[in-house]
């Protein structure tokens, strides 16, 4: 008996490899949307996305909304006057005790940047209303000052701030 090995390669050889390569790819396909529809839905992706916004245009004294995770979040530009008067609190006196340097960023103290969500029922506050020239909420009464801090009312806790940062100095990336 003897055996014989080519270095030639036969037919047969490349009937083998055309096989595996088209066993591979089609592997491949099928593989590829099964692992593809496992990913979030592009919407999913852009609810949850962090958001950019240029603090430019908002004047001083003036607050807007913007909406990020279906939250609306109040941007506020603060006078002098209000970043006094929200300094000037006694924090002891405060039924959720937070300085005003805590709930903005150091050297942008005039950005005050909150979750619009009343803590006590999950209402919205109305901004720039109120006895502390804050936000107002008119389900229940409570009222927050210019830092977005809980000062009378049913409310138990602070507005919440919500994760941002400064990109620069007139933009915030929120999330």
């Amino acid at each position: 008996m003897t055996t014989s090995t080519s270095a030639e390669p036969t037919r047969r050889d490349f009937l083998y490899i055309a096989t595996g390569a088209v066993a591979g790819v089609g592997a491949v396909a099928t593989a590829w949307p099964l692992i593809s529809q496992m990913n979030p839905d592009a919407s999913t992706i852009a609810a949850g996305a962090p958001i950019d916004v240029d603090l430019s245009p908002i004047t001083e004294g003036q607050a807007i909304k913007v909406f990020w995770r279906g939250k609306p979040i109040y941007i506020m530009n603060r006078t002098k006057k209000q970043i006094e008067e929200a300094r000037a609190v006694n924090v002891a006196s405060l039924p959720d005790p937070q300085t005003d340097q805590a709930r903005v960023k150091e050297g942008h103290d005039q950005w005050l940047i909150v979750i619009g969500i009343c803590t006590h029922l999950g209402c919205i506050p109305i901004a720039h209303e109120g006895n502390y020239d804050g936000f107002f909420c008119p389900c229940h009464g409570s009222q927050y000052d210019s830092s977005g801090r809980i000062r009378q009312g049913p409310a138990p806790a602070n507005l919440p701030l919500p994760p941002y940062a400064f990109t620069a100095d007139t933009k915030i990336k929120i999330g």
